[in-house]
């Protein structure tokens, strides 16, 4: 059986979204942690804003010597998509064409930040349109990504999402149903606890059902608040983990906490959620 240590907590920089790239790293390495989740997004890094994919590299190699001179490695890349004009399921073919261009422009830029883990998600359909629809042009927009993903040694890693945020793939049936129809080995899955907890959902099945496809966890609380001030409770929060470790899951708890009222001061909730986790996970 695997043993998940702090060694293995990552934190999505996204929570840092008012502050600059180096504050975001010298937050982390004050917490003790050591495992970058490079959101893509402004201010710290857009790929929208280089001409060129040597612009870009040129760019991501400087943050890549900053993360590396503190000791740190960026372990997943996570480009904003969300709240960017794009779409795996748009009718509209430029929009869709728009969106895998980007996303194959991440894989490049993961490489080059030294990870070969791409985060994705489906986002949201046109509510007002057909699912059906918006879920074929879905998976043959992730076939389409996976081609690429193979040819470049690169994992999708894709999440599902509270249904506020999306009509596609919300549950672990929608997961194994996306994975069935785009039947590539590029495409593994990461599960994000609060949208499992919303779903009615348990991680033991997730864990079952998946096996080696689960290669990606969302770690906080409720609503992804700071550890502990949500309802979760230690109980349930600290029993994620040792359902991961009887399933020898070996990679990275992503510390998600994500939300608009801790943007003023990230580097307490990232604290505060750190010294949760060692109340119960070792350091090594």
């Amino acid at each position: 059986m695997s043993r998940i240590t702090m060694q293995d907590v990552a934190v999505m920089s996204v929570q840092y979204v008012q502050y600059s790239f180096p504050y975001y790293l010298q937050s982390m390495e004050k917490c003790g942690l050591s495992k970058v989740d490079f959101w893509g997004g402004a201010p710290h890094y857009c790929r929208l804003d280089h001409p060129s994919s040597a612009a870009a590299r040129r760019c991501l190699l400087e943050l890549r010597r900053q993360i590396e001179d503190h000791g740190m490695k960026t372990v997943i890349y996570t480009p904003e998509t969300l709240g960017y004009p794009f779409s795996y399921s748009d009718p509209g073919r430029r929009l869709r064409d728009r969106t895998v261009d980007y996303m194959r422009w991440a894989m490049e830029d993961a490489l080059t930040l030294g990870t070969d883990r791409v985060f994705l998600n489906t986002g949201c359909h046109s509510r007002d349109l057909p699912r059906a629809e918006g879920w074929k042009r879905t998976v043959e927009s992730f076939q389409t990504l996976c081609e690429y993903a193979r040819s470049m040694g690169v994992r999708l890693v894709l999440e599902q999402l509270q249904p506020y945020e999306s009509n596609l793939v919300t549950t672990l049936g929608d997961i194994q149903e996306m994975l069935r129809e785009v039947d590539s080995d590029a495409l593994q899955v990461c599960v994000d606890l609060v949208a499992m907890e919303v779903a009615g959902e348990q991680l033991v099945d997730y864990c079952r059902n998946l096996g080696s496809k689960l290669q990606w966890v969302h770690y906080s609380d409720s609503h992804h608040l700071i550890l502990g001030d949500g309802t979760f409770g230690r109980e349930k929060l600290e029993g994620y983990v040792r359902t991961l470790e009887q399933f020898d899951y070996q990679n990275c708890l992503d510390l998600e906490i994500n939300d608009s009222i801790y943007w003023e001061d990230p580097h307490a909730s990232i604290r505060r959620s750190a010294s949760y986790l060692r109340e119960y996970l070792p350091e090594r």
